[in-house]
């Protein structure tokens, strides 16, 4: 006899960011609305040699808010950044663990290419001082896993624990899979989100070969230019963004504050490049539909679009095709945006943070802006809420990220309503 299960409604109840515009939820959210701009010239490293010389750096980032200094050195940056935005998560949710049952509460934290500076650093280290020289902690350090890895040990949560990567898509995938946990019933609370930092010589160096990145370093803050006519690629960023998700009757027991619902998501692969999407955004397509029919939403029920939007040439028109096969008229109704405008693109972290962004604009109806919106690419011609916010009624909205490889991943969340 075939097993049926009852899927439970699952919720946010707390976000966590870091990120180069604020390390708090309402800091971050504010500058996004008032068009501020992360993006400078890189700081961590010489870039003299670098046909990019600018990213979305971190700024004013101290770990010792919730890791000791001698933890954090055993840490790489992308994992302190998974460990802080977790704690701002927990504090933001008002969970007390130690009135939970852990082994019901768990962690899918996810990273596009995980310890990436440890990775140089013992590289450089074996290559200057020989192999007896490598740290005892270079593998503990540099695997993706290790963040939700290090998120359990500190708050002692033994529920279901493991990363997703997919490249841009990875944090995505991480929400979407703890999503499906809560659903089931395998979890009552799900730590979940992504973290990455990459802005490294190797980052920088790996993106620029693949002719990837913008390169108009005589004004960087306008070179992140989702869906406007002069982009010429991508701006790499840095952060990392953690969620708290709860079954709807676990948060209303312990009283917690409700900030959306997530209803559906969808998972696709464009199975045609390693990294050009496919033709007219097919994909992406499939990926919305999939998650409006998880959903149970018909295409008039969104009203925003957090796209993946990442300023480059092809990726642009493609999601912009995509939403409109998805929309039709109704596309045109909506507004759009891209948060890689004011930040970059965080890689494995762009989808958790940009699900945080979809989740404050449902909770205070209102759409930041996409900045350096100064002439329009013809072929992307929707409502991108170009450089200025808007206030609208947003009853649900669908993030969409999409990665290297041909990982499309959408989510939508809604308002919610007992």
């Amino acid at each position: 006899m075939a097993k049926t299960i009852e899927l439970k409604r699952v919720v946010v109840t707390g976000m966590g960011v870091v990120s180069p515009l604020g390390h708090e939820v309402h800091e971050f959210w504010q500058n996004l609305l008032a068009g501020k701009n992360g993006i400078d010239t890189i700081t961590g490293f010489d870039t003299a040699d670098f046909t990019t010389k600018f990213a979305g750096e971190i700024k004013d980032f101290s770990p010792e808010e919730f890791i000791d200094r001698k933890e954090s050195r055993r840490m790489d940056r992308f994992t302190q950044f998974a460990v802080v935005a977790a704690g701002k998560a927990v504090k933001h949710s008002g969970i007390d663990f130690d009135n939970e049952d852990k082994d019901r509460i768990g962690v899918i934290v996810s990273s596009g290419i995980g310890g990436m500076q440890t990775f140089e650093q013992q590289s450089r280290t074996l290559i200057e001082r020989g192999p007896r020289r490598i740290s005892p902690f270079f593998i503990p350090m540099m695997i993706t896993d290790i963040a939700p890895g290090q998120i359990s040990i500190r708050y002692g949560l033994r529920g279901p624990n493991f990363s997703t990567v997919s490249a841009c898509a990875s944090s995505s995938h991480a929400i979407g899979e703890a999503f499906r946990t809560i659903q089931r019933g395998d979890a009552d609370v799900m730590l979940c989100g992504g973290s990455e930092a990459t802005v490294s010589p190797m980052g920088i160096g790996g993106f620029n070969a693949m002719k990837a990145l913008s390169t108009r370093n005589d004004e960087p803050q306008k070179a992140s230019r989702p869906f406007d006519k002069h982009r010429d690629g991508f701006v790499m960023g840095e952060g990392g963004g953690i969620i708290i998700l709860e079954s709807l009757e676990h948060a209303l027991d312990r009283g917690a504050e409700i900030w959306g619902e997530v209803a559906g998501v969808g998972y696709t692969a464009d199975a045609h490049h390693i990294t050009a999407p496919a033709p007219g955004g097919e994909g992406a397509r499939v990926a919305m539909q999939k998650a409006l029919r998880d959903g149970d939403l018909a295409p008039e029920d969104i009203d925003y679009v957090n796209t993946h939007g990442t300023s480059t040439p092809h990726g642009d028109i493609a999601e912009t095709n995509a939403i409109k096969a998805v929309f039709g008229d109704h596309a045109y109704k909506m507004n759009i945006n891209s948060t890689k405008s004011m930040i970059g693109h965080l890689l494995g972290a762009s989808g958790s943070v940009e699900f945080i962004v979809t989740t404050m604009s449902i909770k205070q109806d209102t759409v930041h802006p996409t900045i350096n919106q100064e002439e329009p690419d013809p072929e992307c011609d929707l409502d991108y809420t170009a450089n200025e916010y808007r206030k609208r009624s947003v009853r649900a909205a669908v993030s969409n990220s999409f990665g290297f490889g041909g990982h499309n991943v959408s989510i939508v969340v809604k308002k919610y309503q007992n």
